[in-house]
Order: structure tokens, then sequence, then C-alpha cells
């Protein structure tokens, strides 16, 4: 599927993963009787080539969805969605003038920037507030800058990584607006993998940051449930159990129980009421990827042959309408569900272990 010069991006982008895994781990704390050391082993899931063209069908179809301004939709996310877009692109080995999709990428890139505001924040001017796509647009900024190391990123990475880190509440997480008040699953989850990219892409994030999220996280574990709630003490939720354990393992807490029985959880609950799919997904696919193995490989068996049951055909192009509704548009789960389908090529250094 990928030119040559996709082909030596991806090498690269594998170095960078490599260095991440020799660094030293943050705040790890393993459990030698954890089932997830036993059975982690390198992943041996391969995309075949009829779900490589639905990727490259997605990849075209997202392409002739951007608008003349660079951005994917309008108002009131069209800096979450376009950050959305470009992850996709990223995740099947497109970069910022390489590449098919080189030009569609750079003008993605330069929407977001455009729309970074001096106090750290990233939203258009006519975007609602939230602290959902400033962090969907801080992780695309983050992988942009690590893997082309662009120095027009950097700054306003660093910026907008700042306003994370002080917008944190006491109890460790983050909610709507950019401010010390309340907290949520949904939303800390974002935050906290912002902060791991801007951490492999050297920015400076403080452990005690990173130590708090991870407070917080498992304060919403639902023992009874064995799944992750909303907020601490309310009942164990499918997407909510997704961000949850992905958010452990991004915060090196890769060998936690917790993290073992979120995993089981998302399988006992896939016929079941998986209430915002397409969110929970973003998130259950690279934490079971994190966990490979077996676990890995049974996941992207039963997420991939959804996914392509599911797919819409536009001529050569592919899209998809959100499996579960929810109320999202099509740019959103075309964006999420390519990412999933193209993780087997590992070209997101953010999905290594």
């Amino acid at each position: 599927m990928m030119n040559l010069r996709a082909h030596l991006r991806s090498a690269g982008a594998s170095l960078l993963a490599m260095a991440i895994l020799a660094a030293p781990p943050v705040a790890l704390a393993v459990d030698p009787a954890s089932a997830l050391v036993s059975k982690r082993t390198a992943s041996d899931v391969t995309i075949d080539p009829q779900a490589e063209a639905v990727v490259r069908g997605a990849c075209k179809w997202l392409a002739s969805q951007q608008q003349p301004g660079g951005n994917w939709t309008g108002a009131p996310h069209s800096v979450a969605f376009t950050s959305y877009a470009l992850m996709a692109f990223m995740a099947a080995g497109h970069l910022p003038g390489e590449g098919e999709h080189g030009k569609v990428v750079a003008r993605g890139l330069k929407y977001v920037l455009d729309n970074c505001r001096p106090d750290g924040f990233i939203a258009a001017a006519n975007d609602e507030v939230k602290m959902y796509g400033h962090g969907i647009a801080t992780i695309a900024l983050g992988e942009m800058y690590g893997q082309t190391g662009d120095i027009a990123i950097k700054p306003k990475l660093a910026r907008a990584i700042k306003l994370i880190i002080d917008s944190q509440n006491n109890e460790g997480g983050w909610r709507y607006k950019p401010v010390k008040a309340d907290a949520d699953i949904s939303v800390t989850v974002l935050q906290v993998v912002a902060l791991r990219v801007a951490k492999n892409s050297g920015i400076d994030v403080p452990q005690a940051t990173i130590d708090k999220a991870v407070e917080y996280v498992r304060r919403c574990y639902n023992k009874d449930q064995q799944g992750f709630s909303y907020q601490p003490g309310g009942g164990a939720g499918w997407a909510r159990t997704a961000a949850a354990i992905y958010s452990l393992q991004v915060c090196g807490q890769y060998d936690d129980p917790l993290v073992l029985n979120g995993s089981k959880y998302l399988f006992d609950k896939w016929s079941g009421d998986r209430e915002w799919y397409t969110y929970g997904a973003f998130y259950a696919a690279p934490a079971q990827y994190m966990i490979g193995g077996d676990t890995w490989k049974r996941w992207y068996t039963q997420v991939s042959a959804e996914l392509m049951k599911s797919v819409k055909r536009q001529g050569d192009m592919s899209y998809w309408t959100p499996i579960g509704g929810n109320g999202q548009n099509n740019i959103y789960s075309t964006s999420v569900y390519t990412m999933i389908l193209a993780m087997p090529y590992h070209y997101v250094p953010l999905y290594q272990r």
C-alpha cells in the first residue's frame, strides 16, 4: 500500500517507538503475577488486502471532505474533527508533503496550528471551548512533531501541554473547561494521552501530574462490575472502561491488574450495550494492542470484521456512519475506524508499549 517514502518514514517511527520502549517506564508498577506479563508477545496481526483497499478508500474519502480552509466540518467541532482526520492519515502512513495525501495533511496541520491561541488553548474562533477538542488537537500536534520534527509545531505544542498541566484538578483529572474544577474519565483520557505524546516528543511533563492522573483513573474503577465508571462511584460502562485502561497504560501502568480486568470487561460486553461505540473503540483498540499477543489478535479480528461489514462504498472511496449512532458524524467515525483498521501498519508510535 505505501510508497518507499512512507516505508522509510515507518522505519523511523519504529526507531522512535524502540526509543520509547527503552526509556525508563513512567511510574510503572509491575505485578509479576499478572497474566499480562506471561501472555504478552510480539504481535503477528497483519492487515489483509481487502482491508488495505478500504483504508486507501477511506483516506481518499476523507481527502474529498476537506474544506477549503484545511479543516473537516465546521463549528462547533472543526478543530477536533480535523485532528481526528489527521490521526487517521498518520495511521495510514501519510505525513505533510509525503505521499498521495501529503498536501491534504499539510493543510489540515496548518489549520490546527493557526487555531492555537496565545494562552495555549486550541480551538477555532467559533468552536466550543472544551477540553475534548483541545485534547485530541494536542495529541495530533504531538504525533506530527514527533514524526516530522517540524520546529513550527514545538512552541505551540508546549503551550498546549502547559495548559493541560495547569488545569488538572485536585483529584488528578480534567473536565470540559481548562480550569481546576471537577473531572470525568472521558475528558481525562484525552489529556493523559496528550501528555504521553508530548513526553515522547521531548516536552517536559512533571511526574506529579502523571501520578495524580493515575490516582484519579483508579478511583473510577467499579470493583463489583470489574469495569470503570464515568466518575468515581458510578456504574461501569464500555466506552469509559476502554478510556480508563488506555489511560493507565499510557501512564506506564501496563501490568496493573485493573488493565487486565478492564480488557476482559471489554470482551465480555462486546455483544451487549456498547454505548458511545466510536468513542470507546478509539481507546479500546490501542489498549488491547498494548496488551498484545492473543488479546490483540482476538480484538483486531472481531473489530476489523465489524468494520469491514459496516463500511459504505462510494466508487473507489470508503466511509462509515457511526456504529451505534450517538449523534456523531461520518468524518469522526471514518477517521476513528480508519485508524483502528490501519493499526497493524505500526505507523503511530503512540500505540507502542
